[in-house]
Parts: C-alpha cells; sequence; structure tokens
C-alpha cells in the first residue's frame, strides 16, 4: 500500500524519475488506483503532465480504466483542455465514444468547455457527436448553452 501512495504522490509532484523508479521495481502498480478510482495514467492526464503521461503510454496501460466518476483519462483531458495530451491518448487508442456514469462522452466534455481544437481531434478520430448523456443532451447541445457558436457549427457540419 506504501508503494501504491508513493506513485501517486510522485504523479502528483510531476515527478518523472520517481514514476520510473516505482514502476520498474513494481510493473503492476500502473494498474492500481487512489482513494478517487484514478490510475497512474488518469492522473497524471489530468494533471496536464505530458512527459509521465508519455512514459506511462508506454508501459501499455488500460486506456479505458475509469475512476470512481466512471471517466477515463480522455475524458479528463477533455475537460481540462490539454490538447496535446487528448492527441497523446487517441494515438494510443483510446475508445473515443466511451462515456461516463452520466453516458457524457469524452466530445461533450471538449464541447462543454470550449475546447476546439479538442473537438476537431476526436471528430476526426471518429467520435459520434450523436451521443447523448443522461440528459438527453448531445456535445452540440452542450455547446449551445454555454454560447461556443463555433463549436456549434463544427459538430453540425
Amino acid at each position: 500500500m506504501q508503494q501504491t501512495n508513493t506513485i501517486f504522490e510522485a504523479i502528483r509532484n510531476q515527478d518523472l524519475p520517481a514514476v520510473k523508479e516505482l514502476l520498474t521495481a513494481n510493473p503492476a502498480l500502473i494498474e492500481e488506483t487512489d482513494a478517487r478510482g484514478s490510475s497512474p495514467l488518469l492522473l497524471a492526464t489530468y494533471y496536464g503532465s505530458e512527459p509521465l503521461t508519455q512514459y506511462l503510454l508506454s508501459l501499455n496501460p488500460d486506456l479505458e480504466k475509469q475512476d470512481g466518476m466512471g471517466n477515463t483519462a480522455l475524458m479528463g483531458v477533455c475537460f481540462k483542455g490539454y490538447a496535446p495530451i487528448a492527441a497523446l491518448l487517441i494515438e494510443a487508442g483510446a475508445n473515443v465514444n466511451a462515456t461516463n456514469g452520466q453516458q457524457t462522452s469524452a466530445l461533450s466534455f471538449a464541447a462543454m468547455f470550449g475546447h476546439l481544437e479538442i473537438v476537431n481531434r476526436l471528430l476526426e478520430a471518429g467520435a459520434d457527436p450523436s451521443i447523448k448523456d443522461e440528459r438527453n443532451l448531445g456535445p452540440a447541445d452542450h455547446a449551445r448553452a454555454k454560447g461556443f457558436k463555433e463549436i456549434v457549427q463544427v459538430l453540425s457540419a
């Protein structure tokens, strides 16, 4: 358990050498989760660490591992707006149409927070703009509600 806590601490501190050392000593830590259900990959992406994300992706973690809310790493970066990390996850094969516990997709997160670059990248990767959440709202609905007209146009094209 101590090693598990240490890996999450190292990720929060964006300490790549420490993360490498811990995972070299215990490769199984790549699939551990913290108290909120976040895996090392999900946490690294949430904190916007491109070097940590690249390293963790090289270890072939479960890209679809969900946190306690059902969010994947890709959903988190779409929420936060980390376009370079979204690109890394998409290139690694993350499911662009996965949904969380509220049936919200990565595309809906990118649209509702105005991240046009990520919206375009997700669409290029095959994201489905017709996926609706538990409130029956799709990506265009979320963008429209927030006044992101350019995103609405892209999603409607």
